[in-house]
């Protein structure tokens, strides 16, 4: 489940750094953003299966999911669509009403994102912006508002995370991609793509200090944010971005990048 993780990483980010200082963060919030990144990543995927269906019978990876396979019908899916965002909007129901617009603003981004690989080669930005809005989702639920100093850094930072790891993911289908007219960042930056990565992860962790500054963050999450920087250099230094195995491999380990800064503000908080 490693895109659920990416998902919900974002959230804990902004939930621990809304905690109060030396207090531990709210844990019957991080629960709740837990199921709803669940439920909204499901949905998500729901929604790009039915866009993709005819592209997915094309590509190795993706020719066995379920609506490509002819395993189930389009009504099907779309009933089950529907009962995914159904409850995810009951989540969305136990925060505040700022929280429940801000969370309600976030489904044209779901419902467009599957599109953009059709008509830019950056749909992984569009992701970026899709992916993190749990950076401000966290605050305003905790604070009833987002305290934007602090929330816009946190969520540049997380879509120059999702920039990073989704381009990775990107290089396992580049062959497929061409045949079939996809766009993505991989086939942008080709042979370029460390360097555009490293730009990427320098810009995430600035960004990741200013959240920290602005919320009169401690050492122990500047170290992190250290471990972060390290973890990201080793993942782009050893990336082998012909080889679909080490791709899925890098990707599916920025789980431990979105868990390293969790823990460093918990720590930090203390």
């Amino acid at each position: 489940p490693a895109g659920t993780w990416l998902l919900y990483l974002p959230c804990t980010w902004s939930i621990g750094l809304a905690a109060a200082p030396g207090c531990l963060p709210d844990w019957r919030m991080l629960s709740l953003f837990g199921v709803g990144a669940v439920l909204m990543r499901g949905a998500g995927c729901t929604i790009n299966d039915m866009w993709d269906r005819d592209y997915d019978r094309q590509v190795a990876r993706t020719a066995s999911r379920p609506l490509a396979a002819g395993d189930i019908s389009t009504f099907q899916s779309l009933v089950f669509l529907g009962g995914q965002l159904s409850l995810a909007l009951c989540v969305l129901l136990c925060l505040n009403y700022y929280s429940i617009i801000l969370g309600a603003a976030s489904l044209s981004l779901v419902i467009t994102y599957p599109l953009m690989k059709r008509i830019t080669y950056w749909p992984q930005l569009v992701l970026g912006l899709t992916f993190n809005w749990g950076a401000l989702l966290g605050w305003s639920a905790i604070e009833g508002s987002c305290e934007w100093s602090v929330c816009l850094p946190l969520y540049f930072a997380g879509v120059m995370w999702t920039l990073v790891y989704d381009t990775i993911y990107a290089h396992q289908d580049k062959r497929d991609d061409i045949m079939i007219g996809v766009k993505s960042t991989a086939l942008q930056f080709k042979e370029d793509t460390k360097q555009w990565l490293s730009g990427f992860s320098l810009a995430m962790l600035l960004s990741l200090c200013m959240a920290g500054m602005n919320c009169n963050q401690t050492f122990p999450y500047y170290s992190a944010v250290a471990a972060v920087g390290a973890h990201l250099a080793h993942q782009i230094y050893t990336l082998d971005i012909d080889k679909p195995e080490d791709c899925w491999k890098k990707f599916a380990s920025n789980r431990t990048v979105g868990i390293l800064l969790f823990i460093g503000i918990v720590l930090g908080n203390l």
